[in-house]
């Protein structure tokens, strides 16, 4: 019997759009742990339920566009 070919993984783009600063510490931690490091800074994550629970958290800092 063939092995099954693994889906393939959607991907979003995520994007900084606003500033960290006078953001409560957890929501800095997670703008970081997403990879971002400055407003405007795109990065390509991996569409699982762990990032869109991070995304939801920093949902007013950042942009996201599925690809």
């Amino acid at each position: 019997m063939p092995a099954k070919k693994a889906a393939p993984k959607k991907a979003l783009k995520v994007t900084q759009v606003r500033s960290a600063i006078g953001a409560p510490a957890d929501q800095k931690a997670t703008v970081r742990a997403l990879g971002l490091k400055r407003i405007n800074h795109s990065v390509e994550q991996v569409d699982t339920p762990t990032v869109r629970g991070m995304i939801f958290k920093v949902k007013h800092l950042v942009k996201v566009e599925e690809l």
